[in-house]
């Protein structure tokens, strides 16, 4: 039997190898059932939803492609409390003949501390791989209703949608003469960590028996067992899913309550951070605000009082890492003060702590970091910032070299670690030598290199899940765009923006 004629449920698949999976009729096998799952819903029928769910999750070809997101996510090395990884073949395909809802028992997640900016501390919960599995099993058949859900302007965590389309998003409702000056600047206090578990029963459209055992699995800190009684774990990948349905409706409940025109109401969500615009601050206050406080309150959340805020444009606001202010009523977006400051932080000390690296080797290690921060920005005005960065970072460099040869002048560490090409001076270097003495250079990335392109923003009723919207799709995926960088391979930073793209619909046909 071939990959190709793996039928999508009933037959074994005990037999088949995980390497001639056929990746390219899994997932559009997948897609198909999505769809029907989307129109179901778009029709109320929810009878049918549930038959289709039923037949999503018990398919071979889903069942594979939820193995192979865990695998392939970045997090699919770390162990949760069985301690168990699926790293071989055989490992990955009995792991997907596991994936069965008959004798599913979760496991508890294993917790542990990453610390923040600010010098506190974020907890992030682990699930074994068997329950990741599980997540991604359902959450395929989750996705089309949340996508059919979620309001027009959320772009967190959703296909097909990015940060830089919540960036697009501020700046058309913020830029013409006649738009808001006001904006309300909105995170939801310990967000993941408060979702009531009796709305998520109650609202959620999927297994109630699966949703129940996830939300109840518990955690175990320091060999410690816990209990869950609220919120949802941030390791877990369905959770994201979770958190957009729990926040769908917000922006249709407050545009009905307020005149859109006069007002000048606007949205802009990004997962547990969004941004609402206002004709004046009294409106903000006393429309906008107390209705966003009352939907929040059913589901068990609340505004943190220490971030929520609101703002005049001219003195501008940060959202996703992006300064937008209005300079003599221009709208400017360009990479925040705290942005630039901490991949500076991030760099210097990767330089630091690699003080008798090979020059080859730190380059290997800046450069995605490089990378990775200018592909995020590219799309704001941050040539001047760019050009900034790299300044700081030559500064660093040459810092480092000195260190390294402290008996040595300017002119013998210039020829040692840079190198001039064409008009470019003062390139950060490592020469090496390969196969028939024919000598290549290794260079440091620079910020400025990364050409500057305004992003194009997708159509507020693009969905995937429809038809109609394919071709659209498909021309956006076409779309090159143009970097002095492209012969690069993604940075980790570039590949989660890409794969966080989203979409949302109300009409089919």
């Amino acid at each position: 039997m071939t990959a190709a004629a793996i039928p999508l449920t009933g037959a074994s698949s005990s037999s088949l190898l995980w390497d001639f999976v056929d990746w390219k009729t899994a997932k559009a096998e997948v897609h198909r059932l999505q769809i029907r799952i989307a129109k179901a819903i778009s029709r109320g029928r929810h009878g049918k939803v549930k038959a289709l769910q039923w037949i999503l999750t018990h398919s071979f070809y889903a069942k594979v492609l939820a193995v192979k997101r865990v695998v392939e996510n970045r997090g699919g090395k770390t162990p949760g409390i069985d301690k168990i990884i699926w790293k071989t073949p055989q490992q990955k395909m009995e792991a997907a003949q596991s994936l069965t809802r008959k004798g599913y028992k979760t496991q508890p997640l294993r917790r542990i501390y990453i610390p923040k900016k600010d010098g506190r501390q974020r907890s992030l919960s682990i699930p074994s791989m068997k329950c990741r599995g599980m997540q991604a099993l359902y959450l395929l058949a989750l996705e089309p209703i949340a996508e059919f859900h979620a309001d027009k302007n959320s772009y967190g965590f959703r296909p097909k949608r990015s940060a830089a389309d919540a960036i697009g998003a501020c700046y058309y409702a913020l830029s013409r003469k006649g738009s808001a000056q006001w904006i309300l600047e909105a995170d939801i206090k310990s967000c993941f960590d408060k979702i009531s578990h009796d709305w998520l029963r109650d609202n959620i459209l999927m297994d109630k028996e699966i949703l129940n055992k996830w939300l109840s699995a518990g955690y175990i800190d320091q060999d410690v067992f816990y209990q869950t009684e609220l919120g949802t774990p941030q390791g877990g990948l369905a959770s994201p899913t979770l958190l957009i349905l729990t926040l769908s409706g917000l922006e249709d409940m407050v545009l009905k309550a307020v005149s859109k025109r006069k007002d000048k109401v606007h949205f802009s969500i990004y997962a547990d951070d969004f941004i609402i615009t206002g004709a004046s601050k009294e409106v903000l206050e006393t429309k906008v605000k107390p209705l966003v406080e009352s939907f929040l309150h059913e589901r068990g959340l609340e505004l943190s009082q220490e971030k929520t805020k609101i703002t005049h444009i001219d003195d501008g606001f940060d959202f996703l890492g992006i300064n937008i202010r209005k300079y003599k009523g221009k709208c400017i977006t360009k990479p925040s003060k705290k942005s630039v400051k901490h991949v500076l932080a991030s760099i210097r000390e990767t330089i630091k702590s690699n003080p008798t690296a090979k020059p080859e080797n730190l380059i290997h290690l800046l450069n995605p970091k490089i990378r990775g921060w200018a592909n995020y920005f590219r799309f704001s005005c941050a040539k001047r910032t760019f050009s900034y960065v790299d300044h700081c970072i030559h500064m660093a460099l040459w810092s480092w070299a000195r260190r390294r040869h402290t008996r040595k002048g300017a002119p013998w560490l210039k020829k040692k670690y840079f190198r001039s090409q064409g008009s470019k001076d003062w390139i950060f270097s490592a020469r090496t030598t390969k196969e028939g003495n024919e000598i290549t250079y290794v260079d440091s990335l620079k910020a400025s290199s990364v050409a500057i392109k305004r992003h194009t923003k997708i159509k507020a009723e693009a969905i995937p899940f429809d038809p109609r919207f394919t071709e659209y799709f498909d021309e956006r995926e076409r779309k090159p765009v143009k970097n002095d960088a492209k012969s690069k391979q993604p940075s980790p930073v570039e590949m989660h923006q890409m794969k966080q793209d989203s979409w949302v619909n109300r009409s089919w046909p």
